[in-house]
């Protein structure tokens, strides 16, 4: 799936045409505001494709800024002059950074240690909140995971068989939202066979402020697997390509989480209020309906058969091989097995785990037995049931309806 959006190429032409000129001299503002008419004229020719885009939204009020403080007039020549280029080992290289770049230096200004908080979106999608509510949902689309005063984090899911209520993520965009003297906005994006090691404009920190060092983007696998640090909010998200579809994990204090100025919007915030109840879809529902069909996909005669047919037997032994603890990890690997063939969603429910151990700040949370939906607060099986039990009442409820 590719993206008519062109905001990424609108962000890039406008960088290359302005890389070392946040600190402008008088005599070189003109050039940057024909370099920012540009931009603008740029973002009204792929308006229309971009609807309901975050990247491209951020570059439209970004622009409207950037007017302003330079005094630049809307009208004029567009036309997209090379600046001057960053100096020798600025930029990419500077390690220096401010104390009010360091979270657990400036950010948390008590004795105790920060209570970092942990989100993760995976598979056909199943999403970990931050309360550690374990869900699976349809939500087809664009959604946004995180929308704090600090980020925004958007996924888009798409069909993974034509017709078919079975989703997965396509695409991914995350905005980092300029930050005092720390960090400059930036935008990276991933899509499907597309998972960048840079931000949109190239860069792979936070720009030409003094902190900029407190965010950066490291490659850990080629095409595969990046991991963002942005130490100024004592942030770590991790983005994987596994097969066609994204995956992503979050690290985060939960004084940054809850930092939103409009409360009465976090109900469109995944990560911390969970997926509306119209968007979420019980296991044994859709069980039900795969024995009813007799065939491993959701609905629908006339959908083509999954690449791999998998009954609940093989579906169970494929996923033990990468997850020998049948906690909801397991339960969502069997799941995506079952509803769409194919075997990547295995390796994606490993990856999602893998990233938990990494993540989570509480040890003894890393694996959940039952769906959170149907349990008290609190999100584990209850007290003084031990979860081998829940594990065999969910599969032995599996079983039966086979």
């Amino acid at each position: 799936v590719t993206s008519p959006c062109k905001i990424l190429k609108c962000n890039s032409e406008f960088w290359a045409a302005t890389s070392g000129s946040h600190h402008l001299g008088a005599e070189e503002a003109p050039e940057f505001c024909t370099a920012l008419r540009a931009y603008a004229h740029c973002t009204r020719r792929t308006a229309r494709t971009c609807r309901g885009d975050l990247a491209y939204h951020s570059a439209v009020h970004g622009i409207d800024d950037l007017m302003v403080q330079h005094n630049c007039s809307k009208d004029g020549p567009t036309s997209q002059p090379r600046l001057r280029t960053l100096p020798p080992g600025d930029s990419q290289e500077r390690s220096d950074s401010p104390e009010i770049c360091h979270y657990e230096k400036s950010f948390h200004r008590h004795s105790a240690t920060p209570n970092y908080t942990h989100c993760g979106l995976f598979g056909d999608p199943h999403l970990r909140t931050f309360t550690d509510t374990f869900q699976t949902c349809k939500v087809q689309g664009a959604w946004p995971l995180i929308d704090n005063n600090y980020l925004n984090v958007q996924v888009t899911n798409t069909p993974v068989l034509p017709g078919s209520s079975a989703t997965a993520t396509s695409k991914l965009t995350i905005i980092f939202k300029s930050f005092q003297e720390c960090v400059d906005q930036k935008v990276y994006q991933a899509e499907m066979d597309e998972l960048p090691a840079a931000f949109a404009d190239g860069s792979k920190n936070g720009g030409d402020k003094h902190g900029a060092n407190s965010l950066k983007i490291t490659e850990k696998v080629s095409g595969q697997h990046i991991e963002i640090q942005a130490k100024y909010i004592g942030t770590t998200i991790v983005v994987r390509q596994v097969g066609r579809y994204l995956t992503f994990a979050v690290r985060m204090p939960e004084e940054v989480v809850n930092a939103v100025e409009d409360r009465d919007s976090q109900g469109l915030y995944l990560c911390l209020r969970g997926c509306p109840l119209n968007q979420q879809i019980d296991f044994q529902t859709v069980r039900s309906a795969q024995a009813t069909e007799g065939r491993a996909r959701r609905k629908g005669p006339s959908l083509p058969a999954p690449p791999e047919a998998f009954t609940y037997e093989t579906a169970t032994a494929k996923c033990r091989e990468k997850l020998p603890v049948e906690d909801l990890y397991f339960q969502s690997c069997v799941f995506d097995l079952l509803t769409t063939g194919d075997v990547n969603f295995m390796l994606a429910a490993y990856y999602a785990f893998e990233d938990v151990k990494m993540l989570h700040s509480n040890k003894d949370k890393l694996h959940l037995y039952e769906r959170t939906r149907e349990l008290a607060p609190g999100n584990m099986a209850p007290t003084g049931t031990h979860p081998t039990l829940w594990v065999a009442l969910l599969c032995l409820s599996w079983l039966c309806l086979l």
